[in-house]
């Protein structure tokens, strides 16, 4: 089992999750297009690229189309023709009915070449004639067919920012609903995930109709047991000799078991070890490390991601009203109901309803595992994001309840 830190696994370097695997691939078998939520360095695409492999391995085609960095209609349905170009039954369809711009050789054309040209033959009159093409193309198929839409509410909330936005987010989403309805049982399987919430999004869009065909699916964190399993498997797997207890001290440390997070760990304390030249890890490397590694200057580049991601999900005022909270709930380890009311007051010249917004705002941090209710007000899950969060904010942070309402406050 390799040590992984930025990519996806699969295969060998796949670790658990066999009973979220089992209960995927009977609602894929069962044709139930589902929503695949969880929050960031769970593993959603790792697990989602090893259901594709099985089910590959069983006669499926399998798509993944990645909408990141897409910014309209156009552009995702331009993605989508990339997952496809390998599938030359397919491909070859779509090129038929877009020869003005792809041309015959189709097969002289890389993925990325292919969706370049595809994109250039979509406008806003087209993209929904080719992309409905595309669909039926792939549920022509003798095979199955499993399409995954990976970061699609990031896509939407790209669109909610322009012209129209929420207009054109609702089009989009009532036309892939409306195409996938039409197609029936027939229809490619539709898997959609993302790191932030598609939901809440929705939601305050006032469209959760639009979503009513996906099946939700949470990917929750690994519990101790499994987090020390894969612990001591990639000890094992390096040939890294470790104290008793250092499994144990590595899951108190993180304070839940987010996979990539026990990947980084390891690989941290890998590389402590090796630069001091020894081959045993002891209960205070996990200490030490956990200071000056994972909360110094490079684990801060993994929580300005975190920041980056919330900000593509939420708008500049609830972005600021996040950090606010996140900030509080760091430093005083708990974003209380009197914190709340006291951030209502400081916004509330700046924002109309506040108290919505505040509401919105942590419905988010909720779905997305940032944070959890409890009896006393909103805790992190996770030890090491709070702690990073401390790190980032101590030294610039007034506890809510302190702070003087009179002045204006600007965003950070």
């Amino acid at each position: 089992m390799r040590s992984s830190t930025g990519r996806w696994v699969s295969g060998g370097d796949f670790f658990n999750r066999k009973r979220e695997l089992q209960i995927l691939e009977t609602r894929v078998r069962d044709r139930n297009h589902i929503l695949l939520t969880g929050q960031r360095r769970m593993g959603k695409t790792s697990v989602l690229q090893e259901l594709g492999r099985r089910l590959e391995g069983d006669g499926w085609i399998f798509l993944f189309a990645d909408v990141e960095g897409a910014t309209c209609a156009e552009d995702a349905i331009a993605d989508i023709a990339q997952a496809v170009h390998p599938v030359r039954s397919i491909s070859s369809r779509l090129a038929t009915g877009m020869k003005r711009w792809i041309g015959d050789n189709i097969e002289e054309l890389s993925a990325s070449e292919f969706r370049v040209k595809v994109r250039a033959g979509l406008d806003a009159g087209s993209w929904r004639r080719h992309g409905e093409q595309l669909l039926r193309d792939c549920a022509a198929q003798d095979q199955p067919v499993l399409l995954v839409i990976d970061e699609l509410p990031i896509f939407l909330k790209r669109m909610l920012r322009g012209d129209d936005g929420a207009q054109r987010v609702d089009e989009f989403l009532s036309w892939l609903r409306g195409v996938l309805q039409a197609l029936g049982n027939g229809s490619p399987v539709l898997i959609v995930s993302g790191s932030i919430g598609l939901g809440p999004l929705v939601k305050r869009l006032g469209i959760p109709d639009r979503i009513n065909h996906l099946d939700p699916f949470r990917l929750g964190p690994w519990d101790r047991d499994t987090s020390i399993e894969c612990f001591n498997r990639l000890v094992e797997s390096h040939g890294l000799r470790v104290e008793d207890g250092v499994a144990n001290a590595v899951y108190d440390a993180l304070g839940v078991g987010i996979p990539h997070h026990v990947q980084s760990f390891f690989a941290r304390l890998r590389d402590f070890a090796m630069m001091q030249s020894r081959d045993r890890v002891t209960v205070e490397d996990v200490r030490e490390v956990y200071r000056n590694a994972l909360l110094g200057p490079s684990g801060q580049n993994d929580l300005v991601h975190y920041e980056t991601r919330l900000k593509e999900g939420l708008e500049d005022e609830s972005y600021s009203i996040a950090m606010e909270i996140l900030a509080e709930a760091a430093i005083q380890e708990v974003f209380t109901s009197n914190a709340r009311r006291s951030l209502e007051r400081l916004y509330s010249a700046l924002v109309d309803d506040v108290p919505g917004r505040i509401a919105d705002v942590l419905e988010i941090l909720v779905h997305d595992g940032y944070l959890e209710a409890g009896n006393d007000g909103h805790h992190f899950q996770s030890r090491l994001l709070r702690d990073w969060c401390a790190a980032r904010f101590r030294d610039h942070h007034t506890p809510l309840e302190n702070r003087p309402f009179a002045r204006t406050i600007g965003f950070r």
